[in-house]
């Protein structure tokens, strides 16, 4: 990137460098902010790839898939690496158009991609199927010798998530089990929610700390009411000392 901004003017690279920045910091917790940069940097260097796929990413981001579609075939077209092809096809899928996802899957682009690249085709490939309602051929896309493998790698935990989605749907409970134990072992940065879901699947309930906090505080405050209306605690014991009084008086 810092290669195609010093074909810019320095005052106009600094600011399209600043833009850019924001764009990577909150796309993944504030999209909306996101492409709100992108847009700036979009008008201040539409000619620079880095820009045009940045822009893409913050579109994809907020599911403004022809926007983002369209960012990536010009980022494409500007650099002529096939590494958005996966992205790209997603946004086919986002766009009601799993079939053409599926063609792009089955395109000699992918041949060169890398792992990771080719790991994410077959994830979106899998994604077309279960859009289509072909889960048995979703499954089938998912298993590769990647999904097998017991190394590590950086898509690992979202791919055996989405195997274990998969066998669940189809209602292979104890597989589906097994597999997102798997997904959890993998999931170092908690990019998926494995954890939850086997959790789910072993009928274990999390109780929310705030709510039983909320349950507690209102019990208190109700135990405050009934002492104010009877701050002594022992208004009956004082009537039936009273009436005691009053018998000796009597006597």
């Amino acid at each position: 990137m810092r290669q195609e901004l010093q074909s810019l003017p320095k005052t106009l690279a600094e600011d399209v460098a600043r833009n850019l920045v924001m764009v990577a910091r909150l796309i993944d917790e504030d999209p909306e902010g996101a492409y709100g940069y992108s847009k700036v940097a979009l008008r201040l260097a539409s000619r620079v790839a880095a820009v045009r796929e940045a822009a893409g990413f913050a579109a994809y981001a907020n599911q403004k898939y022809s926007e983002a579609l369209a960012e990536f075939r010009a980022a494409r077209r500007m650099t002529g690496t096939v590494e958005l092809w996966p992205v790209m096809a997603d946004c086919e899928r986002g766009l009601g158009r799993p079939e053409k996802a599926l063609d792009m899957a089955g395109a000699p682009e992918v041949h060169k991609l890398d792992k990771a690249g080719q790991v994410e085709m077959r994830l979106v490939a899998a994604g077309a199927r279960r859009d289509m309602d072909q889960l048995d051929a979703a499954i089938v896309t998912l298993q590769s010798p990647e999904l097998a493998s017991n190394s590590v790698q950086a898509w690992t935990a979202r791919l055996r998530y989405a195997y274990a989605d998969a066998l669940l749907a189809a209602g292979r409970d104890g597989e589906a089990r097994e597999w997102f134990a798997k997904a959890v072992e993998a999931d170092r940065d908690g990019s998926t929610d494995a954890s939850d879901r086997l959790a789910e699947l072993d009928g274990v309930e999390f109780v929310d700390a705030l709510d039983e906090s909320d349950g507690e505080a209102a019990k208190a405050s109700e135990s405050d009411e009934n002492h104010d209306e009877n701050p002594d605690g022992n208004h009956d014991e004082n009537h039936g000392g009273e009436d005691g009084d009053e018998a000796a008086d009597k006597d």
